[in-house]
């Protein structure tokens, strides 16, 4: 990749875009994947052709737990592409039967590790990334786990449309901080609540049971908001 950053070369330690924690499927679960993975999924190790025309603006989710907001917002948005990316059968499952139930065509599955296929993607394609809850791995010798680092930010960038937007949200402090601090200390990202600021929550971000479990523990939820600076 031309200009790559010299931590993103393969000596170093690969970024991951999850950890493997898998669940039980349901019945309907392995029915849908069984009968409607084929129609959602993408392939990952496939050149990167938009499965829409090429003015349908792109979303892409990543790690979107069980599927509730990448559902509405497909539900809401006929006209926009959207893609998830989940590693877990059974989150993927439960985004596939609200699918099915809602008869939509404009969502795809990437049911696999992002990071490759963000390398290998053409520039610019995205113009809206959403990262909803990620785990925070509170503990400090668990920090080089998380997903919003300097490496992972690069690749969305790229990704991203000039001008396009990254949402953020988490219940846990730190990681907000971090993820905060992290964005701002790389050029060509504004922050579109203003520098050191907090957004308010999108009007596309629904309460998902992440969130729910975060207020019930009494954790406020942070919501960044970023976009790629114009060329």
């Amino acid at each position: 990749m031309p200009g790559m950053n010299e931590s993103l070369k393969p000596k170093m330690r690969p970024i991951r875009s999850f950890v493997l924690r898998q669940g039980r499927l349901t019945d309907a679960q392995e029915r849908v994947l069984a009968e409607r993975g084929a129609s959602y999924f993408l392939d990952a190790d496939a050149p990167w052709q938009s499965p829409w025309p090429q003015s349908t603006p792109l979303l892409l989710e990543i790690g979107f737990g069980n599927g509730a907001h990448l559902a509405h917002f497909a539900a809401n948005h006929p006209d926009w592409g959207c893609i998830g990316a989940e590693v877990h059968r059974p989150g993927v499952g439960a985004l596939l039967l609200q699918a099915e139930a809602a008869q939509l065509q404009n969502l795809r599955v990437l049911p696999a590790d992002i990071v490759p296929w963000l390398r290998a993607l053409p520039a610019a394609v995205f113009s809206l990334i959403v990262i909803q809850f990620p785990d925070p791995w509170p503990k400090k010798r668990h920090h080089k786990r998380r997903l919003i680092q300097v490496e992972f930010l690069q690749l969305l960038q790229r990704v991203l449309r000039p001008g396009g937007e990254l949402q953020l949200a988490t219940d846990w402090e730190p990681y907000a901080e971090h993820m905060l601090q992290t964005v701002e200390s790389l050029p060509g990202w504004q922050n579109l609540a203003g520098a050191g600021n907090y957004a308010a929550a999108p009007e596309n971000r629904i309460p998902t049971r992440f969130e729910r479990r975060g207020q019930a523990l009494g954790h406020r939820v942070f919501d960044l908001r970023f976009c790629t600076k114009p060329e």
